[in-house]
Order: C-alpha cells, then sequence, then structure tokens
C-alpha cells in the first residue's frame, strides 16, 4: 500500500504543473517551499519505502530529497513521463542505447560544420554593447554574431563576464541552481557471468554501505565487453569522491559481489570511471536542480533572452529535461526564437513538438498496463482511517444490540 501510494501520489500531484510553466502550478508556492524529504515524510509510512523514496531522488536528480525542491522534483517527473516511464528500462527513460555511442551525433554534426567548432576554448566575455556580440575565449579568439545562444548549466554563466550585467533575476538565478553529484562507474568482466545466473545485470541497492545506488548491464551488443555501468550517486558520491580510485572499485566489486551471490565479481579486467564533480565546465551531473523556494521566484527567467542573447541547455527544456532529447528540443528551440526575431519565423513558430524519429525507427512510448489494486489500493493512512471507522461502527453496533437486548432501549413500530 505504501509503495503503490507514493508513485500514485507523485502522479497524481505532477498532472497538477504546467510543463511549461511549473511556477504557475495552482499549489506552486506551497509545493516550492516543502522540499521533497518534508514532501515524503508526509506521505510515506513505511521506512522501507522511504529508503526507496531516497533513493529515486538519488538516482534521477543526483541529489538528495531535502535539497531539491517538492514542485520542481515532481515537475522534473512529470516531463519525463511520470514515475513509471523515468525509472524504468524496458519501455522507460533507460531502454535504449546508440549503437557505437551516441558522441557520434556530435562527431558527424562536427565533420559537417568543419573549422567552425572550436574545442578547448571557454568563453570568458560576452559584449553586445555594440552593434555585434563579441565573445572573448581564454585563447585569446574573439567572434562576432548577431545573436548568441548560450547553452550551457545556468551555473556556468557564472564564468562569463556580460557587458552589460545580466538583469538581476538572472543574475540570481545563476548563483541558486547547483549541479547534481555523481561518478559513473564502468566494471569490465571476463565474461557476462550475471546473465548465466539467470541476471540481468540491473541491480536497485539500498544498503547506506553500499557505494552504488543502481546499475545496468553495459556490455555491447555483440556480447563482446562484459560490464556493469553504477552510479555512485548524490551524499555518497561526495563522501567517496575523495578516496583512490583502487579503493571505490574495490568497494564496487565487494557490492556486486554480494548482490549477485558470486565471487566472480571480484574478479574485474578493467575499470573506468567519470567523476563528473571534478569537471570545470560543467560542475557536475546529470542537470542542474532547483533547491526550495528557487523556482517560483526565479524560474520564470531560465528561457528568457537577454538581448541578444538566448537561452538553451537541456535544462531549459520542457520534455526530458536533464536528457539529451532535453538539450535537442532547447537547442531547436532557442535556434526558432533567433529566427523568429531575424523575420524568418512567426512567433506561434517557435514552440514545435519534437518530429518522429525521421530514419524510420519508430520508438514510441507505450502506456503501463496497472491492475485493479494498484488503481485503487487505499494509502496506509487511508487503511487505517477505514478499520477505525469500522471498529468504531461496529462497536456501536454491538452496544446497541446489547442494550436492545437488555430492554434498555426500544424499537418503535
Amino acid at each position: 500500500m505504501d509503495f503503490n501510494n507514493l508513485f500514485r501520489t507523485l502522479d497524481k500531484m505532477g498532472s497538477e504543473i504546467p510543463q511549461e510553466a511549473p511556477w504557475k502550478a495552482p499549489h506552486a508556492e506551497e509545493w516550492d517551499k516543502m522540499s521533497m524529504q518534508q514532501l515524503f515524510d508526509k506521505i510515506c509510512w513505511t521506512s522501507t519505502v522511504q529508503r526507496f523514496a531516497t533513493l529515486f531522488v538519488n538516482v534521477n536528480v543526483t541529489s538528495e530529497p531535502h535539497e531539491v525542491s517538492a514542485l520542481w522534483f515532481l515537475w522534473y517527473v512529470k516531463q519525463c513521463g511520470g514515475t513509471m516511464r523515468i525509472f524504468s528500462t524496458s519501455n522507460g527513460g533507460q531502454e535504449r542505447k546508440f549503437e557505437g555511442g551516441s558522441s557520434q551525433i556530435s562527431e558527424c554534426m562536427a565533420r559537417e560544420l568543419g573549422e567552425r567548432v572550436k574545442l578547448e576554448s571557454p568563453v570568458y566575455s560576452i559584449d553586445q554593447t555594440g552593434d555585434m556580440v563579441l565573445v572573448k575565449t581564454l585563447d585569446n579568439e574573439i567572434y562576432s554574431a548577431k545573436y548568441v545562444i548560450v547553452a550551457t548549466p545556468p551555473g556556468l554563466n557564472l564564468k562569463i563576464h556580460f557587458n552589460p550585467e545580466l538583469p538581476p533575476l538572472r543574475n540570481q538565478l545563476i548563483h541558486r541552481v547547483p549541479m547534481g553529484s555523481v561518478i559513473k562507474c564502468m566494471v569490465y568482466y571476463k565474461e557476462n557471468f550475471w546473465r548465466k545466473r539467470g541476471f540481468c545485470g540491473t541491480m536497485v541497492i539500498e544498503d547506506e554501505g553500499a557505494p552504488i545506488g543502481l546499475t545496468l548491464d553495459d556490455t555491447k551488443p555483440d556480447g563482446s565487453a562484459p560490464a556493469i555501468m553504477g552510479f555512485i550517486l548524490a551524499r555518497k558520491c561526495r563522501k567517496l569522491c575523495v578516496l583512490p580510485k583502487e579503493e571505490r572499485l574495490k568497494r564496487i566489486c565487494e557490492i556486486y559481489s554480494k548482490v549477485l551471490g558470486t565471487e566472480e565479481a571480484l574478479h574485474p579486467v578493467h575499470y573506468e570511471e567519470k567523476n563528473w564533480c571534478e569537471e570545470e565546465y560543467s560542475g557536475g551531473c546529470y542537470t542542474a536542480y532547483f533547491p526550495p523556494g528557487i523556482m517560483t521566484q526565479f524560474g520564470r527567467v531560465l528561457r528568457q533572452p537577454v538581448g541578444r542573447l538566448y537561452f538553451a541547455g537541456t535544462e531549459t527544456a520542457t520534455e526530458w529535461s536533464g536528457y539529451m532529447e532535453g538539450a535537442v528540443q532547447a537547442g531547436e528551440r532557442a535556434a526558432r526564437e533567433v529566427l523568429c526575431t531575424m523575420g524568418k519565423l512567426h512567433q506561434s513558430q517557435i514552440w514545435q513538438p519534437e518530429p518522429e524519429c525521421l530514419v524510420g525507427l519508430s520508438i514510441p512510448a507505450l502506456p503501463f498496463p496497472t491492475t485493479f489494486w494498484e488503481r485503487n489500493l487505499p494509502s496506509v493512512g487511508g487503511f487505517l482511517k477505514f478499520i477505525g471507522v469500522s471498529t468504531v461502527l461496529s462497536a456501536a453496533t454491538a452496544v446497541g444490540l446489547m442494550a436492545y437486548k437488555k430492554g434498555l432501549i426500544s424499537v418503535a413500530k
């Protein structure tokens, strides 16, 4: 009952939040002042569900329930299709990967664009006081343009000097939206022993002493390079990032061995990890999160242009924000904003739904079937109320019947 109520409540609350403007939700002020931890304290009755709810936040936004606004997190889950869609592998956010790696997309684009793509050229200044916008980089290059799209996480705007200065709310916003904390860990083995044991490679690990919270099988499609990919998340990432890489690997293999029930997990052949917390030009991963009170105060300026500056990046998306899909949607929307300013598009054409896959491979999001009990089972609180009312009514009926038998009351005919 408690698990069912958790998912049902999150989805029901999320359904009230507009994807394009969460600060306009009917309960926006109330929910934004509340952290997810406070919400969980209200709706979760058992420690088991409390632990899972914490992991649910850790996995999806690489932060802790007390750090994130309930309004923002409920919106985040809603714009990814709901609790089942965002957390599921099959028919969900983790179902598919690109064979050969998703970096092929940007690499192919870079080949088409040629020398116009400038790598390792951090921007430190954007000046739009003249006829053209001037963009200056640390390697002393200067680029001029009529318009500029800034597609970095909001917090990285702090590394750029803007002339004129950013408007007050935009300037305040970029000081208030931190990045999540995560280390992505790839453990390679000689053979895919977990499949031989009948396991799929997905582990959801709630043990507080375990470094990894979630894993997925990352073996290549042809069966080569057997690997388990796992995430060290949020508070555990901050605790373990100071350890040597070898110590993290040792602890990871130990928990895999414990969960899978075999010593084979203790003998990897290779290990790779990506500590996003040490990345200077992201500051963390997967996305920026909104602490309590920030969305309603500053959210409306997240996508708002500043002069000839337009803002993209996955944080500004309204569908699958935090994912590649959100980054694509945001980039295309920002490009259409510029085209609209140039008079090449009507304002009504700025927001467009993402088209279906153009290469003939359709991957529809299928509905998740639910049982009668999943739809109608009461919460623990509702069940206890029902028991309490039933007990009182039963007791009252028994007392009345006894009084009638003893002649203390009579029934009018």
